[in-house]
């Protein structure tokens, strides 16, 4: 019922900045909350940032510190994800999903129901 496509991935420096896209089709997503995730080489996929698509509330990893900022674009159907003050350790695939249901898993990755293919984030020192 939803497909996503990330876009917007890249290489950049440390200090850099990125814009992640997220573009959304199907016939119930308006009424689901939108995630990033990212995942690096040899660890667990984790939670970065969410959002609810009707109500514009967000929802953020407390290790992000602040420099990930989650937003949508209705016009566009388009959920983005903005990384500031890149770090190495930053360095991941990172994923677009979707999921309907409670809040409360609003930060788990076995709750989401539609994941995008990532996109590469390189961040080099």
């Amino acid at each position: 019922q939803v497909q996503l496509v990330e876009s917007g991935g890249g290489l950049v420096q440390a200090g850099g900045s990125l814009r992640l896209s997220c573009a959304a089709s199907g016939r119930t997503f308006s009424s689901y909350f939108m995630g990033w995730f990212r995942q690096a080489p040899g660890k667990e996929r984790e939670f970065v940032a969410a959002i609810s698509w009707s109500s514009g509330n967000t929802y953020y990893s407390d290790s992000m510190k602040g420099r990930f900022t989650i937003s949508r674009d209705n016009a566009e159907n388009t959920v983005h994800l903005q990384v500031n003050s890149l770090k190495p350790e930053d360095t991941a695939v990172y994923y677009c999903a979707a999921k309907s249901g409670v809040l409360s898993t609003v930060r788990s990755v076995w709750a989401y129901d539609y994941w995008g293919q990532g996109t590469q984030v390189t961040v080099s020192s």
